[in-house]
């Protein structure tokens, strides 16, 4: 898969050497030229290109129109925008993935934008240090299809109602909006069927509409 990343900080770094590990084709902007000498040697199998990725031109350079995926992981939301704008309207890019800095510009990373999947850096680091310590509350993990659906992740307490009555996920009921999709029980992923039943601690791992998040809480919370 052809992966072109717009930003040569810690966060795209990390994300162009993970999807080298995993055999992509992956391009890295970077716009300050003496960044991008240095990531040259440090990304070995990485295409660095020193270019401003808000601009036109240097997108066309780095092929943006044979990308499978773009990721605008720059330090600045208004750089992100722009690239994932540009990405998706002047070169048709599939899937176009972008980074939130501000939370307070959650509402931008949207579909008029060319977004398809926003990830907030700090709200995921927020969201494992929650998981540590919060059980019984709902922590928020990704936005999925242009912010209409939620990735979430509640972890059970023994006063969960799945937990005390013994119910199996089929027995929850719980409504269209709403779908668990993976359970994570110690340090072993479990499988969810019709006939699972929910054990205090579990990690369970959900998507649901946006307006349907608060849902979970009959079920999961007690």
């Amino acid at each position: 898969m052809k992966v072109v990343i717009a930003g040569g900080g810690s966060v795209g770094t990390s994300i162009a050497l993970d999807l080298i590990d995993r055999n992509h084709d992956v391009t890295l902007i970077e716009q300050v030229t003496s960044t991008a000498e240095k990531l040259k040697t440090m990304l070995p199998g990485v295409n660095v290109i020193a270019a401003d990725a808000c601009e036109y031109s240097s997108l066309s350079t780095a092929d943006v129109r044979g990308a499978d995926v773009v990721i605008a992981a720059t330090g600045d939301d208004e750089d992100n925008l722009v690239v994932s704008w540009l990405s998706k309207q002047e070169f048709g890019v599939p899937r176009v993935i972008s980074r939130i800095n501000n939370a307070r510009n959650e509402w931008l990373f949207n579909e008029s934008w060319g977004v398809d999947v926003s990830v907030s850096t700090p709200a995921l680091i927020t969201s494992l240090v929650d998981e540590a310590v919060e059980v019984g509350a709902i922590i928020k993990l990704l936005n999925l299809a242009h912010g209409r659906m939620r990735l979430i992740e509640i972890t059970l307490a023994a006063s969960a109602p799945a937990v005390i009555e013994n119910l199996t996920l089929d027995e929850l009921n719980l409504p269209d909006a709403v779908r668990v999709v993976a359970i994570v029980r110690g340090d072993q992923p479990v499988q969810p069927s019709s006939t699972t039943k929910f054990i205090e601690y579990d990690h369970v791992i959900l998507i649901a509409r946006e307006d349907a998040t608060q849902d979970c809480a009959a079920a999961f919370i007690g």
